[in-house]
C-alpha cells in the first residue's frame, strides 16, 4: 500500500488517539509506503522527522508538488526534480511581476520553485493569471486565503503520478488524502482517495462527484483509518490496526519502586491484619502496580511504622501473590517518632510550604534535617540491596530527594527515574532551602526527571542553572499538547535534556492521568445510577456548584468561600437556585499545621450559612470528612459547576476525575473552574481558568460557569474528556517508562 497525504489537517489532524492508531500501524506494519504531500517548505518539514511519534516517510513532495525528495536520505528525486527547475523562472523573477498587484503580500515561509501570498477580497486573481503567464506558471489558490504560483502543470498530484510511474506500485493499493482545496490535485489522479472529516467545503463540493473518493467523517488520521475499513483493498491494514495496542510493554527489566507508602492497607478482618488494596482507585499507587501486571520481577520499597523504640528487620514479603507473583515489598522499619519527624514535621513543615511558594509557612530544623537524610539512606541501602544489574529504580516525590546522591555512589549501574510529584518552585523560592546544594546534586544523579508540566521542568533547569553551568543539549516546543503563553503556568519551550558537571540528565513533562475505565465502570453501576437520580431529585431546582480537595492551606479554600459569599451578596438573583457542595478531605493525624485552617473554615461556612440560609435553602454543603470515592462520582456526575481553586497545586486530579464522570454522560453539559496556577490548568484549554488570587475574577469565573450556553458546556466537555481519556494513567506510566527504558 502506498499512503500519500497532506499534513497539517490530515495526516496531522484529527483525534490524538486516532493519529497514534494511524502512526503505529505504519511505522510496525511492512508493506506501507509513506509519502508526505504537503504545501510546506521541506525546511518546515524537517522538524516532523526528528519526532519519533510520526513515522519517516519513504518521499517528501512538498511546495505544493514542486520539491519531491526520499524521505531516508532527503535526496532529490531525479529526473523528477530537475524536470521541475527546469520550468521555474525563479522568484525574484515572479515577485517582480507582481509587485503592483494590489492585496497581495509575500509568505515569509521556507519555499523552493514556487512563490507564495496571502491575498483578499481586494487582489484581482483573474490579472494575476494573465501576468504569470507568460511564464507558463500555473495559480492555485487555497482557504480562501493562501496563494502559490507554481511551474506550469506541477502539483501535488502531477509530482506525486511522477512518483508512481517511477517506483511503480500497484496503483490500485495507492490512497490519497487531504483536507484542502490545494490538494484537489491528487484526486484528479485517478488513484483512491480520502477528503478528510472537516475539510475545505471547496474541496468535499471539487470532488463530491469523484468516484474513487471517500468522504469521511472523522478529521485527520481518524478519517484515513475509516477509509481503510471503507475501501476493501485497504481492509487488511485496518484489521490489523484494530489487533494492535496502543501502547505495548517495552521490555521486563526489574523495577525498583521507591515510594513512601506500601501499595497495599493493612486493616483487622475476623480478628486477622490482612492487605488490601488502596481505597483510592486514582492514587498513585494503583498505577504504579500496573507495571508489574505483566510478570515483571520488582521489588516495592517504603517504610513500615513498627512499635517500640528500635527498628526491627522487617523481612520481605508478598504483595500479592496471585496477582503479581515476582513483585515483593521491601519494608523499611521505622517508629511512629521517625514518621513524625521525617514526615508529619519536616517534609511538611520545610519542603512543602516551599514547593507550593509559601515561604512564610517554612520552618527549618537542621537537626531534622539529618533525620531526614538518614532515611533517604536507608531507602537507597535497600534499593542497592534489591536491584539486579542494570535495574530500573523509580524514585517517587520530594520526601526523597536524597536518594539519588547515596544510591549512585552504592550502585552506579542501575538506571534512576525519579518522578516529583506536587508543584516545582521557581528558582528564588526553591532557593531559600538551607541545603538547596546538597539536594540539587542529588536530583543530578538522576537519568531522567519527569514532572507534571513543562514550566516545573523550566523551573527546576533555573535552580540548576543558579547553581552550576548548564548546557541546554535539548528542548521541545510544549504547543502541541499543553497551553503556552495563554495561561500562568505556560511556557513555549521546554528542556529536556541539560547537561552538567555531574553528567546529562534527560527531563520531562508527564501530567498523571486518571483510571478512565474505573470511573465509567463505577458510573455504570446500577447503585450508582439510582443514587444520581434520587439526588437529581432532592436538588431540582438548584444548580450544584461541586468543591473537593484535601484539607490544605495551598488549595485555597478559605479565599473560595469567601469569593462564594461576595457572589451571593452581589448576584441575591442566585439566592435559592444555587448550592455549593463543599468535600474537603481532612490531612493525617497528627499534622498541626493543618488545624488553624480547619478551624477557619467551618467558622467561615458556618457565618455565610447562618446569612444566606432560610427553611427551604442552605447555600453550603459542607463535609468535612473522607467520602467514598462511589458517592463522589454521583456528585461528579450531578455537579452543574466544578470550582477547584487552589493558590497552588502540582497538578490536581479532581479536574480530571470530573471530566471523565461527565464524559460518561449522554450530553455531557457540566462547567469546569479551574485555577491557573494548578498544573492540571496547562492541560486543560476548554475550561474555564480563573486566578485565586483575585478575589473578583474568582466571583466572575463562577458567574461565567453557571449561565454558560449548554451547548458551549457541551462542546467544551467533550474536547476535556478527549484529552483526559488519551492522556490517561496507563499513558502517563508508560511514557515515563519509555524514556528509562530506552536510556
Amino acid at each position: 500500500m502506498l499512503l500519500a497525504t497532506d499534513l497539517d489537517g490530515t495526516f496531522l489532524g484529527g483525534k490524538t488517539a486516532d493519529k497514534f492508531r494511524l502512526y503505529r500501524l505504519i511505522r510496525e506494519e511492512k508493506g506501507i509506503l509513506l509519502v508526505f504531500v504537503t504545501g510546506r517548505g521541506m525546511e518546515s518539514v524537517l522538524p516532523l522527522l526528528d519526532d519519533s511519534i510520526i513515522p519517516n516517510p519513504d518521499f517528501i513532495i512538498c511546495d505544493v508538488g514542486a520539491t519531491i525528495l526520499n524521505g531516508r536520505t532527503l535526496e532529490a528525486i531525479q529526473p523528477i526534480q530537475s524536470q521541475i527547475e527546469k520550468k521555474w523562472p525563479g522568484t525574484l523573477v515572479i515577485r517582480k511581476k507582481l509587485r503592483k498587484i494590489n492585496g497581495i503580500e509575500f509568505q515569509k515561509v521556507p519555499q523552493q520553485r514556487r512563490c507564495s501570498f496571502y491575498f483578499d477580497e481586494n487582489t484581482d486573481i483573474g490579472q494575476i493569471k494573465d501576468l504569470v503567464s507568460e511564464f507558463d506558471c500555473d495559480v492555485l489558490q487555497s482557504a480562501n486565503h493562501y496563494l502559490d504560483i507554481l511551474p506550469g502543470g506541477v502539483n501535488k498530484g502531477s509530482t506525486l503520478k511522477q512518483l508512481v510511474k517511477m517506483i511503480s506500485p500497484d496503483e490500485d493499493q495507492i490512497l490519497v488524502a487531504g483536507d484542502t482545496l490545494n490538494d484537489l490535485a491528487m484526486y484528479k489522479t485517478g488513484y483512491k482517495g480520502v477528503v478528510v472529516g472537516g475539510a475545505e467545503d471547496s474541496l468535499t463540493e471539487a470532488t463530491k462527484n469523484i468516484t474513487q473518493v471517500f468522504h469521511a467523517g472523522l478529521p485527520g488520521a481518524g478519517g484515513i483509518l475509516e477509509s481503510l475499513h471503507h475501501f476493501p483493498e485497504f481492509e487488511k491494514w485496518y484489521t490489523q490496526q484494530e489487533k494492535m495496542e496502543l501502547y505495548p510493554h517495552s521490555g521486563a527489566t526489574q523495577m525498583v519502586m521507591l515510594y513512601h507508602r506500601l501499595p497495599y492497607e493493612t486493616i483487622e478482618i475476623n480478628g486477622r491484619m490482612q492487605h488490601v488494596p488502596p481505597r483510592s482507585p486514582n492514587g498513585i499507587i494503583p498505577t504504579l502496580l500496573g507495571f508489574f501486571n505483566t510478570g515483571r520481577t520488582g521489588a516495592w520499597i517504603a517504610w513500615e511504622e513498627t512499635q517500640g523504640k528500635k527498628n526491627p528487620v522487617l523481612k520481605d514479603i508478598y504483595i500479592d501473590e496471585e496477582k503479581y507473583p515476582n513483585l515483593i515489598a521491601s519494608r523499611i522499619s521505622l517508629t511512629k517518632k521517625d514518621v513524625d519527624v521525617f514526615y508529619k514535621s519536616f517534609s511538611k513543615e520545610a519542603f512543602w510550604p516551599i514547593l507550593f511558594s509559601f515561604i512564610d509557612k517554612a520552618r527549618f530544623n537542621y537537626s531534622h534535617w539529618e533525620h531526614y537524610c538518614k532515611i533517604n539512606k536507608l531507602f537507597a541501602e535497600k534499593a542497592a540491596a534489591e536491584a539486579d544489574v542494570n535495574a530500573i529504580v523509580w524514585i517517587h516525590e520530594y520526601n526523597l530527594w536524597m536518594v539519588p546522591a547515596y544510591l549512585r555512589q552504592l550502585r552506579p549501574d542501575v538506571k534512576i527515574g525519579f518522578f516529583h510529584h506536587t508543584s516545582f518552585p521557581p528558582a528564588d523560592i526553591f532557593n531559600i532551602i538551607p541545603w538547596r546544594r546538597e539536594i540539587m546534586g542529588s536530583l543530578l544523579q538522576c537519568n531522567y526527571i519527569g514532572f507534571h508540566i513543562p514550566r516545573y521542568v523550566e523551573n527546576f533547569v533555573d535552580v540548576v542553572r543558579s547553581h552550576t553551568p548548564v548546557k541546554i543539549l535539548s528542548q521541545e516546543n510544549c504547543a502541541g499538547r499543553y497551553l503556552t503563553y495563554s495561561c500562568a503556568l505556560g511556557v513555549d519551550l521546554m528542556s529536556t535534556e541539560i547537561e552538567t558537571a555531574s553528567g546529562k540528565v534527560k527531563l520531562g513533562a508527564n501530567p498523571v492521568g486518571i483510571n478512565i475505565s474505573y470511573i465509567k465502570e463505577i458510573y455504570k453501576r446500577q447503585k450508582t445510577q439510582e443514587a444520581i437520580k434520587e439526588m437529581a431529585f432532592q436538588t431540582k431546582g438548584k444548580k450544584i456548584i461541586l468543591s473537593v480537595e484535601r484539607l490544605d492551606y495551598v488549595k485555597g479554600p478559605l479565599e473560595k468561600l469567601r469569593a462564594f459569599s461576595q457572589f451571593l451578596h452581589d448576584y441575591p438573583e442566585f439566592h435559592g437556585k444555587v448550592e455549593l457542595i463543599n468535600i474537603c478531605t481532612p490531612p493525617a493525624q497528627g499534622m498541626k499545621i493543618y488545624e488553624r485552617i480547619q478551624t477557619e473554615l467551618e467558622q467561615e461556612v458556618g457565618k455565610i450559612n447562618g446569612k444566606y440560609s432560610n427553611m427551604n435553602w442552605r447555600p453550603i454543603r459542607f463535609f468535612m470528612r473522607s467520602i467514598p470515592f462511589e458517592e463522589v462520582i454521583v456528585y461528579y456526575a450531578l455537579a452543574d459547576v466544578c470550582w477547584i481553586t487552589p493558590l497552588r497545586d502540582g497538578l490536581n486530579l479532581v479536574a480530571k476525575e470530573y471530566i471523565a464522570v461527565q464524559g460518561q454522560k449522554e450530553t455531557p453539559d457540566g462547567a469546569l473552574i479551574i485555577s491557573e496556577f494548578a498544573g492540571v490548568s496547562v492541560e486543560l484549554p476548554y475550561a474555564i481558568l480563573t486566578n485565586p488570587y483575585d478575589a473578583k475574577g474568582l466571583k466572575e469565573s463562577l458567574l461565567q460557569a453557571l449561565i454558560m450556553d449548554k451547548n458551549d458546556c457541551t462542546l467544551r466537555m467533550k474536547r476535556l474528556y478527549e484529552i483526559i481519556s488519551h492522556y490517561d494513567v496507563e499513558r502517563w506510566s508508560k511514557d515515563f517508562m519509555e524514556v528509562l527504558e530506552g536510556l
